[in-house]
C-alpha cells in the first residue's frame, strides 16, 4: 500500500511507450518492415538462390531503420517535458533511458518477424530449400546484428537528445539516428568485401569479423547505459522549454 502524499513508480511503462513508439514512429517502422519484406519477396522469387546470400546480410538494416520509435518518444517526451513530470513521480533516468531503448528493441523485434516470415515463406513457396547456411545465417548473424544495430542507434540518440538543444529535421537526433544503424551492418559489410569473405557461416573468417563488429558494439552500449547515471543527471532531461 502507498502512503499518502509521497509519489509511486508505476509498475511498468514498457506497454506505453511500445504503443506509442509504433505510432509516434509509424513512418520508420512501416518503412523498415516494407522495404524488408518487399526486398525478401523480391529476391525469394530471383533465381539462384539470391535470397540465402543477399537478404540476411541486409536485413539488420532495415531493422534498425524500424526500430526508431524508441527514440521518436524519447526525444519528444525531453521537449514537451513529459520526462520531467516522470522525474517527479519518482522515476530515475536510468529506467527512462532504458525503457526507451526497450520498446526501440520490440519494434525491431515487428520487423525482423514480419520480414523473416514472409520472405522465408516466399522463398520456400518458390520451390527453394530451407538450407542449413540460411537458418544459420539468421540466426548467427541478422538477428543478433539487427538488435545490436538497434540499440547502438537508439543509444547513441538519447544521449545525442539529452545533452543536446533541440534540433528540427536531419540535423536533428531523430533524423539522423538511422545513419548511426546501419553503421554495425554496412561495417561488417565492407569487412566481408575487403576480407573477399562469402557469406557462408561456415566460414570461420566470417563469423569472427561479424562477432567482433556485434560484440564490439555491444560493449560501447554497455558502456553507455553503464554511464547514464554520470553522464545524464536529472538536469539533463529537463525541457529546454
Amino acid at each position: 500500500m502507498s502512503t499518502p502524499g509521497v509519489a509511486t513508480e508505476p509498475l511498468s511503462l514498457l506497454g506505453i511507450t511500445v504503443r506509442r513508439a509504433s505510432v509516434s514512429g509509424r513512418f520508420f517502422l512501416v518503412y523498415g518492415t516494407g522495404m524488408s519484406i518487399f526486398l525478401g519477396v523480391v529476391l525469394a522469387i530471383t533465381p539462384g538462390g539470391a535470397f540465402s546470400t543477399s537478404f540476411p546480410v541486409l536485413l539488420p538494416i532495415f531493422a534498425a531503420v524500424g526500430s526508431m520509435g524508441g527514440l521518436v518518444v524519447f526525444s519528444n517526451d525531453r521537449i514537451k517535458g513529459v520526462l520531467e513530470c516522470l522525474m517527479a513521480y519518482g522515476i530515475s533516468p536510468r529506467r527512462l533511458f532504458t525503457n526507451a531503448l526497450a520498446a526501440s528493441l520490440v519494434l525491431a523485434s515487428v520487423v525482423l518477424v514480419g520480414s523473416i516470415g514472409v520472405g522465408v515463406g516466399v522463398d520456400l513457396a518458390a520451390g527453394h530449400p530451407l538450407t542449413r547456411n540460411l537458418a544459420l545465417f539468421l540466426t548467427v548473424y541478422s538477428i543478433p546484428m539487427s538488435y545490436v544495430s538497434a540499440a547502438f542507434a537508439a543509444t547513441i540518440g538519447m544521449y545525442w537528445t539529452a545533452l543536446s538543444s533541440p534540433r528540427a529535421g536531419m540535423n536533428s537526433p531523430i533524423g539522423l539516428a538511422p545513419f548511426f544503424g546501419i553503421l554495425p551492418p554496412v561495417t561488417t559489410l565492407v569487412l566481408f568485401a575487403a576480407l573477399g569473405i562469402a557469406g557462408d557461416v561456415s566460414d570461420g573468417f566470417f563469423l569472427a569479423v561479424a562477432a567482433a563488429v556485434a560484440g564490439g558494439v555491444a560493449v560501447i552500449v554497455g558502456l553507455l547505459l553503464g554511464l547514464i547515471g554520470r553522464l545524464l543527471r536529472r538536469e539533463r532531461l529537463l525541457s529546454p522549454a
